[in-house]
C-alpha cells in the first residue's frame, strides 16, 4: 500500500506476492530501483550490484537508458500511427495556407492589377505570393517553436516524472514539414494571381 502524490505519475500498489504471481514469478521480485547519489556513480554502483553474490549476471539500467528506449522505433506501430498524423497535419497545414493565400490575392486584386500594369511580370507576382507565404510561415514556426518551449517547461514543472522528449530532428522535421506545406499552399493563388489580366483587375471592386 502507499500514497502518490496526484499527478506525479501513475501508480498502482498490490501485494509483492499478487504481483509476483501476474508475472509469473510468484515469491519474487523481478525489479529492484537503486536511488544514487550522483551519476558519477553508476559504474561503480553497477560494478558492486555485479559483485554481490548470485547476481553476476543481473541486468542493470539507469533510468535515463530506460527513458531512452521510449522511442517509437521500440513501439511496433507507433511509426504508422505516426506517419499518419504528421500527413493529417501536412494536409490541414496546406489547406490553411491556400485558403489564406487564396483570400489575400483576391483580396489584393486591384493591387496586382496595378502591379501588372506598372510592368511586374508573372515571375515577379509569383515571386511576392510565395515570398508573402513563407514569411507567414517562418513567423508560425518560431512562435510555434517558442510555445513548445513553454508547454514543455509547464510539463516538467507539473508532471515531473513524465518525460517530455523533444529533439532537434523533430524540430527540424517540423520546420521543414511547415515550410512545405506553405509553399505548396500558396503556388496556386501565386499562378492565379500572376494570370490575372491588368485592364480586369483595374476594373475589380
Amino acid at each position: 500500500s502507499g500514497i502518490v502524490e496526484h499527478g506525479k505519475g501513475g501508480r498502482i500498489f498490490v501485494p509483492i506476492h499478487t504481483l509476483g504471481t501476474l508475472l509469473g514469478t510468484p515469491n519474487n521480485a523481478s525489479v529492484f530501483y537503486v536511488r544514487w547519489d550522483s551519476p558519477k556513480n553508476q559504474k561503480a554502483i553497477d560494478q558492486e550490484i555485479h559483485a554481490t553474490k548470485g547476481l553476476e549476471n543481473y541486468e542493470t539500467q539507469s533510468m535515463a537508458d530506460y527513458i531512452g528506449m521510449m522511442t517509437p522505433e521500440h513501439f511496433p506501430g507507433f511509426n504508422i500511427a505516426l506517419r499518419v498524423v504528421i500527413a493529417i497535419a501536412v494536409i490541414v497545414g496546406f489547406l490553411v495556407i491556400f485558403q489564406s493565400m487564396y483570400t489575400a490575392v483576391l483580396e489584393r486584386t486591384r493591387g496586382i492589377g496595378i502591379l501588372k500594369s506598372l510592368g511586374a511580370s508573372k515571375s515577379y507576382i509569383v515571386n511576392l505570393v510565395l515570398r508573402e507565404a513563407g514569411l507567414v510561415a517562418v513567423t508560425g514556426i518560431i512562435v510555434g517553436m517558442l510555445c513548445t518551449w513553454g508547454i514543455r517547461w509547464f510539463m516538467s514543472l507539473r508532471f515531473p516524472t513524465l518525460p517530455f522528449l523533444m529533439t532537434d530532428a523533430w524540430l527540424g522535421y517540423g520546420a521543414a514539414i511547415a515550410l512545405v506545406g506553405s509553399v505548396l499552399g500558396a503556388l496556386y493563388p501565386a499562378w492565379k494571381a500572376a494570370r490575372k489580366d491588368p485592364i480586369d483587375a483595374l476594373a475589380y471592386e
